[in-house]
């Protein structure tokens, strides 16, 4: 089996590279900020850094494919680095610091691409998250200087702190009454957003959280350090993987409970 490290090697070089250029612009007074088709924001650094990364990507691994939430997709093959260059647009344009650039590779595999790398960096918050299939998730300042993840054991929602990004999305699916019968019976509810909670997951400090639509490049990078922190990442169909549109992700004991809860339909 292939051991990725010189792909997440590579990871972390991307990373680095845009956390620099979206750092570099962070509160700056005359950031350009556009309003794309779907009624969501797009900076000039959300540009820039995924172009910055497409251009690394294109030395330094000319055969594989780009998927990228600003410029789609480029090129074929069984192996495709799927970016999202600021996730948390509406946060980094606030001045708010969570926000983070999410670099995954997938490979493709029995039931389609699957992620093999991810990359979580979140400059603004000091904090960056990774992880290669097969060899755990981590973080750290650098891959030398890294703690390995590992989700909470709490098997009770009693007990268990759930995160969610907004109540809208949940409305607009029909989803809203299972999920507010959710935030009863659990111990506690706070809504972090983006990707903050899935790594949140990972590290164990809190238990699951789940949103109603996504798109791949929002999960590819979270989904693979949820799974290798010992984690269980799904649609809210149950199929494992950033596939369905929308996620659940916990710490496998509560799994079954917070999809249940999730597809209630009145």
């Amino acid at each position: 089996m292939p051991d990725y490290l010189d792909d997440l090697r590579l990871a972390h070089v991307l990373a680095d590279a845009a956390d620099a250029a979206t750092t570099d612009r962070f509160k700056a007074l005359d950031l350009k900020v556009e309003t794309k088709p779907d009624m969501t924001p797009v900076s000039e650094a959300d540009k820039a850094a995924e172009e910055l990364i497409r251009g690394h990507l294109g030395r330094a691994r000319p055969r594989d494919a780009i998927l990228g939430e600003e410029y789609g997709v480029e090129g074929t093959g069984p192996r495709r680095w799927v970016i999202d260059p600021i996730d948390g647009t509406k946060n980094y344009v606030r001045g708010v610091p969570v926000w983070a650039t999410l670099i995954s590779l997938m490979e493709a595999g029995e039931g389609g691409f699957q992620p093999v790398v991810g990359v979580v960096s979140a400059p603004a918050l000091g904090r960056r998250w990774w992880a290669a299939k097969g060899h755990g998730a981590f973080s750290g300042r650098s891959l030398t200087k890294a703690s390995r993840l590992q989700v909470s054991q709490v098997s009770q929602l009693s007990d268990a702190s759930f995160a969610y990004s907004s109540l809208s999305g949940w409305e607009e699916q029909g989803r809203l009454d299972g999920f507010l019968d959710l935030t009863r019976e659990v111990w506690r509810t706070r809504a972090y957003g983006d990707f903050w909670p899935y790594m949140m997951v990972a590290e164990g400090s809190i238990d699951m959280c789940a949103e109603p639509e996504l798109s791949l490049w929002d999960m590819a990078a979270t989904a693979i350090v949820v799974t290798e922190a010992g984690g269980t990442f799904t649609g809210l169909d149950a199929r494992p993987g950033p596939h369905s549109g929308n996620a659940a992700a916990s710490n496998g004991r509560l799994h079954d409970e917070l999809l249940g809860y999730l597809n209630q339909r009145y």
